[in-house]
C-alpha cells in the first residue's frame, strides 16, 4: 500500500508529490545558497496553493518529517518550523465577535 503524502507520477511521468504538487518545497532545497527571504516567498507561494484535502499544518510537519534531518540548518526547514508554529497559535475573531458590547 502507497503511503497518503508519497509522490505520484502522473500522467506525464512526471512524479507529484500531494504535498508540494508544484514542487516548490523540494526545489527550494535545492538552491544553493538560497536565504530566508526568498525561502519565507517560496513557502508563501506554497501555502497560497495548498490543497484544502490536508490540514495546512499536517501538510507542513510531513514536510519538515520529510527534509529537516537531511537539511537541519537550511533556511527553509526553519521557515517551515515558524510556519508550523504560526499554525499553531490561536487566531482572534474577527467582526462583531471581536468587538466589546455594552450591556
Amino acid at each position: 500500500m502507497r503511503a497518503l503524502h508519497a509522490p505520484r507520477k502522473g500522467g506525464d511521468g512526471v512524479e507529484r508529490d500531494p504535498l508540494d504538487p508544484k514542487g516548490l518545497i523540494r526545489e527550494a532545497y535545492r538552491i544553493e545558497g538560497i536565504g530566508p527571504g526568498e525561502c519565507r516567498s517560496i513557502f508563501l507561494d506554497w501555502a497560497l496553493s495548498h490543497s484544502d484535502d490536508t490540514p495546512t499544518g499536517d501538510s507542513i510537519a510531513h514536510l519538515l518529517e520529510r527534509h529537516a534531518s537531511l537539511h537541519p540548518d537550511h533556511p527553509m526547514t526553519e521557515v517551515l518550523r515558524e510556519g508550523l508554529a504560526e499554525v499553531a497559535l490561536p487566531r482572534r475573531r474577527g467582526g462583531w465577535r471581536s468587538r466589546t458590547r455594552d450591556s
